[in-house]
């Protein structure tokens, strides 16, 4: 039998299927219940707890100041850089000249330079001999 040869059902023997499925309407057993609800309160706990995560406390300016720089080993050579810094440039200058071989004080016991401002920088005239004309 084709789908095109029953006779279609009319509004009044439809309308009368739904009345009596209307009429009896299947119950969902308890436990089938108990499961249903029991799954709805373990999501709603599950997303209570999802809603209000728990925030690690940002760190202050200094924590932050030390993980830009490199940490505390970083911090701790920096430390020791600057006061040896200190130590060479105020309190130790007859022993860094020691160190030097007596260039940096001169013979009038006075911790004063002996180079000239020429000797420090490399001179011109190397770069005069790249020069070439171009006309």
């Amino acid at each position: 039998m084709a789908k095109t040869e029953h006779t279609p059902l009319r509004d009044d023997a439809l309308e009368e299927m739904f009345r009596a499925a209307r009429a009896e309407a299947p119950e969902p057993s308890d436990s089938l219940m108990a499961r249903i609800m029991a799954d709805a309160e373990a999501e709603i706990a599950a997303r209570a707890e999802a809603a209000h995560p728990v925030r690690t406390p940002r760190p202050g300016l200094w924590a932050a100041l030390v993980a830009a720089i490199g940490g505390w080993p970083a911090l701790a050579s920096m430390a020791t850089a600057a006061v040896a810094g200190v130590w060479l440039g105020f309190g130790a200058t007859e022993g860094v000249d020691a160190l030097a071989g007596g260039i940096l004080i001169g013979d009038t016991g006075t911790a004063t330079v002996s180079y000239e401002f020429e000797d420090l920088l490399p001179g011109y005239e190397g770069f005069a001999a790249l020069e070439t004309e171009t006309d």
